[in-house]
Formats: structure tokens, C-alpha cells, sequence
């Protein structure tokens, strides 16, 4: 029989659980300390009783305005600060919270993902660019939180994307119509595991125009770089010396195209005579640096996805939608 007129407590979990009241609370706050199978055997007990932490509870009971959460890496990346201000801009208009949640580690991402449902302490949740399994999607249904998606769709949720295979494809018809035949391509395609990996779809949209085109495009002429202005500057200087000129070069980001023109600039080469420099994504920076891109609507991708989990919000009976968003060629100076 469970205590405090059922509602369940920690010590109930502990008890149905068969294990300690310690490895409860690793599995609420350190779950990277225990092993896979008893935290999924907590988490699916946790579920059965229905428990709910008792501060959280508490918080919730306590708060007089709707809160949603945003679940994203890298959030001081520019990309990501545009897409939450797409959020913000629609949470505004109500009388909701934006709480965000950053995430480092796949584990801190699977921490999120395991109590964040539990808490019962949001209204509504939208992951950025993370991925999320079938198993740990259908927890959050279960839990009923409405939840949206931007850049992973999944048929459970609603979701919001891009085509960057497609991206890559008007990226290279764009290049090969000015002329060029000679090209490379900047961008950093190892990703850590809890975040998606655009860059190598990007990268294979342009490689097959290429092809397509009968351009040879070798590994050598992938300049694999961090996601970082100085970093990527300093592999451009190297490369840049030896490059065969003129050369057209697709950045799969606006900040790794910056660090190119800078780099083609410090070696004293014209942009576009000598160099001819295009981004991806259409960053705010881009018109300033004039910066010739593939855009893609970013503030209206985090507008698009908030917009998705009100709609949920408000009446569940909403069908799921999946949305993908168009990409456009913006030239400017650089090419």
C-alpha cells in the first residue's frame, strides 16, 4: 500500500523497485552512475506508481504562469540563438516561461529526457538538434507532455526541418552556374552522439551535383574544421596556399565562411575574383560581412515549432504535423 494517502513517495519507488533508496536518487539526479538496466527498471516504476519528486511538485503547485522548455547544444551558437529567439518571440505573446536546458554529454541529454516527463513541471517541451530513441519517445507521450521537434522528426511528435541533402544540391547548381571548376568544401562532420549531423548531408547534396556534373571532387578537398571562426581560419590559411585558383568554396555554416574570408584576406586573394566564399544558413552576421548563403529560415523554424506545440497544447486531438521548410539562395558579395 503506498504512504501519504497514495501518493507515492521515494520510498515506495525503492520498495516496488527492489532496490535502495540511494539508487533512486542517482537515477533522478546522477543517472550516468547507474547501470542501463536498473535505470530503466526505476524509470518504468516510477511510471507505474505515477511519482513525482516532492520539490518539484511543490514548484509547480507554487508557479502562476505556463512554463516550456527547450532542449538544445551549443545554444550560444549563433544558429541556435536565432532559432530561440523564433521561440521566444511567440511565447511573448502568452503568459509562458522559456526554460532551457543545455546540453554537453549524451547523458546530460538523457538525464533530461528521463525526468524532465516525471516532473510534471512543464507544459510544453521543444528539442533542438538532438536525438531522442523510439523507447524514450514514447515515455514522454505516455507522460503526456507535448513535446515538438526541430531537425529530428519523429512520427510521434511534430516537427520542424529542413532538406540538407537539398541544401548541398542548390549550393553546387549555384557554384557550377558562376562558372567555376574548381571547388572545395568547409565544414565539420564529426558530431557528438546526442547531437544530428547536417553537415554530412549537406556535404553529399554537393558531392552528388558534382558528380552529377562530372566534376572530379576528391577527400582532399574537404576541409574538415571546428565549429569556430579562428579554428577555421587557421585551416584555410594552409589550404588556401597550395589551392589551384580561382576556387569556390561551400562552407556548410555562415561562422566557418567568416573564418574563410578572413583567412583569404589575410593571404591578400579577391573575393570572389580569386576565392568565391558561400555559406549556409543566413546567419544575421551574413549581410553584414556580405556573405553570399544558402538560407534557412531559423527564427522561423523555432516560430514554426512553438506555434506546432501550442496548437498542441491547447487541443491535443490536433494532428501531428511534420513541416519542412524551404531553403533559397541569398547572394551577396562573396561569390
Amino acid at each position: 500500500m503506498l504512504s501519504r494517502k497514495n501518493s507515492p513517495t521515494i520510498y515506495d519507488v525503492a520498495r516496488s523497485a527492489g532496490v535502495s533508496i540511494s539508487t533512486v536518487s542517482r537515477v533522478l539526479n546522477n543517472p550516468e552512475r547507474v547501470n542501463e538496466s536498473t535505470r530503466l527498471h526505476v524509470l518504468a516504476t516510477i511510471d507505474e506508481l505515477g511519482f513525482v519528486p516532492k520539490a518539484e511538485a511543490r514548484a509547480r503547485a507554487l508557479r502562476s504562469s505556463g512554463r516550456v522548455g527547450v532542449i538544445t547544444p551549443f545554444f550560444t551558437a549563433p544558429s541556435f540563438v536565432q532559432r530561440l529567439r523564433g521561440v521566444a518571440s511567440v511565447l511573448t505573446e502568452s503568459n509562458y516561461e522559456l526554460v532551457i536546458f543545455t546540453v554537453d554529454t549524451l547523458e546530460r541529454l538523457q538525464h533530461y529526457l528521463d525526468t524532465i516527463p516525471l516532473t510534471h513541471n512543464l507544459d510544453g517541451l521543444i528539442l533542438i538538434s538532438v536525438r531522442i530513441d523510439e523507447k524514450t519517445a514514447d515515455r514522454i507521450v505516455q507522460h503526456k507532455l507535448e513535446t515538438v521537434l526541430i531537425e529530428y522528426p519523429l512520427k510521434v511528435f511534430s516537427s520542424v526541418e529542413i532538406d540538407d541533402e537539398e541544401g548541398g544540391k542548390i549550393a553546387a547548381r549555384y557554384l557550377l552556374g558562376k562558372g567555376y571548376t574548381e571547388f572545395a568544401f568547409v565544414g565539420e562532420t564529426n558530431f557528438p552522439k546526442y547531437g544530428i549531423n547536417p553537415i554530412s548531408s549537406r556535404l553529399k547534396g554537393f558531392q552528388e551535383v558534382l558528380k552529377e556534373s562530372d566534376i572530379q571532387f576528391s577527400e582532399a578537398q574537404v576541409w574538415e574544421t571546428p565549429y569556430h571562426v579562428d579554428a577555421t581560419r587557421f585551416v584555410a590559411l594552409e589550404r588556401l596556399k597550395t589551392a589551384k585558383l580561382p576556387l569556390a568554396i561551400f562552407s556548410a555554416t555562415d561562422l566557418q565562411a567568416i573564418g574563410v574570408i578572413k583567412a583569404a584576406r589575410q593571404l591578400g586573394y579577391r573575393i570572389p575574383e580569386d576565392v568565391a566564399i558561400l555559406g549556409f544558413d543566413d546567419l544575421d552576421i551574413a549581410d553584414y560581412m556580405e556573405l553570399s548563403t544558402v538560407r534557412q529560415p531559423l527564427d522561423e523554424s523555432g516560430r514554426v515549432a512553438a506555434e506546432l506545440l501550442f496548437s498542441r497544447m491547447l487541443d491535443s486531438t490536433r494532428p501531428i504535423q511534420h513541416i519542412r521548410l524551404p531553403l533559397s539562395l541569398i547572394e551577396r558579395g562573396t561569390t
